[in-house]
């Protein structure tokens, strides 16, 4: 279990946490949530001990087994899979040990690897790998060979493959497109151990969280469900709290005219002292109240143009005479609201700069609107800002012609504040940066918005103010997203990037999730189906590898027996609670007495079913291995 007992941190010249104190259950899922800069990170390394709290303290599981993804891993000669692998230290240090180990220890050996499931940590990884996006070629290439952000997925892999007992994620949808957002879903929900995850990604949060952890104001609340659940539950929270603050408002004041009428009286004067001591006394209630996020200023075009303000006419376009996409017929009019969909590397971004004008089409025609303005939101162009830079100096350059007077007004439409308007980049946030270059590109009221990866440095509250924005704007908009509530409320119609090619997708976004798990899983599928066929052929071709597989099975069979009787014992346990909860619902009178109490039981009755049949299918599975092994140890 974490716990976060009575935490106060102060550094900076700024406070970040005040008594604050938080459980958090063993293998649970959480969200933490807050305001952009309000101290999500900082909490990370205070868990991790690279900070050290003011008071208090924070009490992390007991094998202090945790991991988090801090950096990109590094670029060595390393294969990535034999990468991956090592991130499992036992494992490693395991099969080393086995090469100079006695023969004594050789069963003790085995049973452990057996138990850490050390012969599938291969085709684990694989799908982990194929899950974020690495293709089976990918797996013998070497660490040096892949750019810093197939590296920051690589140290992603690491850690999932690893299962610490304690997982911290900051922002893990960052560095994914949509396909290894969609994945990551999936595995965090059954990720077997703790899992603290701050993200902005309300899908994420909604589908794979089952707490959120809430940060404001120096403290820290912990809320059960998704984020959604969260939004209700705190709103009538803040509710609760709201009437309590004005009837002890009430109660003070009442009070109060006691005290003010009565206190000179002698025969009133003890009340009044009483009364007085009460008032002392009692805790003020406050509301707390996150201010809103400044909106986000997208002018549309006064005048529309003739459509289509792109024609694609078997046009193919790609850098240094090689074609990344080929043959593409489409057409963009004047209000499509377009979503690109494809994997990383599939050519989006290109796609984009084509319909930017910043390449030329290698073949075929590309026919633009001739007095189109387009505006093009650049993920990289964050980075790539200057450090010494100010948003003053920006706009300076944007506007030349304008009053000093005139910019500063228009910054603060942007939502920066008079103190930042002169701060240099390196001291804003991404989330500030994020809102200045999306203000910048769109202040000429362009008829088409290209927006690649908009909400990277975006909290849960700007994104939807981004949303109503861009739903307001009037023009055109191509939108590359990994955000899934965005594509959802804003694209009207999809277009594919794959097999080097961008076409309409018939279908939604419900439609695409489903294809792409359905691939994750297939990929995944025919990767062990294969390393399981090379190691059955290459243990047929050699008689000491079968020698050594029927020592492994001899040392497998005693944990195999008790991992047979263990799932026993379980199925036991759930029929007599199923039993047990038969005869109470079994009862007529239950249901008019207390039917809330009925309803429980159903609910009960029906997940201890559900573990039941899942306990069942452990067993075969248990029962078929145990049984393999007695026949291969000969036994």
């Amino acid at each position: 279990m974490l716990q976060i007992n009575d935490l106060s941190f102060n550094a900076w010249g700024r406070k970040f946490f005040e008594g604050a104190t938080a459980r958090v259950p063993d293998g649970a899922k959480v969200g933490l949530v807050g305001r952009n800069g309000i101290g999500k990170s900082t909490l990370f390394k205070l868990i991790l001990g690279e900070l050290s709290p003011l008071t208090g303290d924070i009490v992390v599981p007991r094998s202090g087994r945790i991991a988090t993804v801090a950096q990109e891993h590094a670029a060595t000669p390393v294969p990535l899979l034999d990468t991956i692998l090592a991130a499992d230290v036992e494992r490693a240090a395991l099969l080393a040990e086995l090469d100079v180990a006695a023969p004594e220890r050789l069963g003790e050996i085995h049973a452990r690897l057996f138990d850490i499931g050390a012969d599938a940590a291969p085709a684990r990884a694989a799908e982990i790998l194929s899950g974020l996006g690495f293709s089976h070629a990918d797996l013998a290439r070497p660490m040096s060979e892949f750019s810093g952000g197939w590296r920051m997925r690589v140290a992603l892999a690491s850690a999932l493959f690893a299962e610490p007992d304690l997982l911290l994620l900051d922002e893990p949808t960052n560095y994914l497109d949509l396909e290894g957002a969609l994945w990551l879903e999936v595995r965090l929900k059954r990720y077997p151990h703790t899992a603290l995850v701050v993200s902005h990604d309300r899908d994420l949060l909604n589908n794979s969280v089952d707490h959120i952890l809430h940060l404001h104001d120096g403290k820290l609340d912990l809320y059960t469900g998704g984020y959604d659940d969260f939004e209700r539950l705190r709103a009538e929270k803040q509710r609760l709290i709201g009437a309590q603050a004005v009837k002890q408002e009430a109660e003070r004041a009442k009070l109060q005219a006691f005290v003010d009428r009565f206190k000179a009286k002698a025969t009133k004067a003890a009340q009044a002292q009483s009364r007085m001591k009460r008032l002392a006394k009692m805790q003020t209630i406050t509301v707390s109240v996150e201010g809103g996020v400044a909106p986000f200023t997208l002018p549309s075009p006064e005048r529309a143009l003739n459509p289509p303000l792109v024609r694609l006419e078997k046009a193919s376009v790609g850098y240094d005479g090689r074609a990344i996409l080929r043959n593409m017929t489409l057409r963009l009019d004047v209000d499509d609201r377009i979503g690109l969909l494809g994997v990383n590397g599939a050519g989006k971004s290109t796609f984009a700069k084509l319909l930017a004008d910043a390449l030329t089409p290698m073949a075929g025609e590309v026919a633009r609107q001739p007095r189109m303005r387009v505006g093009w939101f650049n993920q990289h162009q964050i980075e790539a800002m200057d450090p010494a830079d100010t948003p003053l100096d920006m706009i300076r350059r944007a506007l030349p012609e304008e009053t000093e007077p005139r910019r500063r007004s228009r910054l603060a439409q942007f939502g920066l504040s008079s103190n930042k308007m002169e701060t240099t980049a390196a001291d804003l946030s991404g989330g500030e940066r994020a809102r200045l270059l999306l203000h910048l590109v769109a202040m000429e009221a362009p008829h088409l918005l290209i927006l690649d990866e908009p909400t990277n440095h975006l909290d849960i509250d700007s994104r939807h103010a981004l949303m109503e924005a861009l739903n307001d704007y009037e023009g055109a908009v191509l939108l590359i997203t990994h955000d899934r509530s965005l594509m959802e409320m804003v694209a009207d119609r999809l277009w594919l990037a794959a097999d080097g090619t961008i076409a309409p997708f018939e279908g939604d976004m419900e439609a695409y999730t489903r294809l792409v798990l359905d691939r994750a899983r297939a990929a995944a599928r025919a990767d062990s189906e294969a390393r399981a066929g090379a190691s059955a052929n290459g243990a047929a071709n050699s008689a000491k590898d079968a020698r050594k597989a029927a020592a492994e099975a001899r040392a497998r069979i005693a944990p195999l027996k008790r991992a047979v009787e263990a799932v026993e014992k379980r199925m036991e346990a759930l029929t007599r609670k199923i039993a047990d909860t038969d005869t109470l619902l079994a009862d007529p009178a239950l249901f008019t007495r207390d039917a809330g109490k009925a309803v429980a039981l159903g609910k009960t009755r029906a997940e201890a079913a559900d573990q039941l049949e899942t306990a069942e299918m452990e067993w075969m599975e248990a029962a078929e291995a145990y049984e393999t092994a007695k026949t291969e140890a000969g036994v």
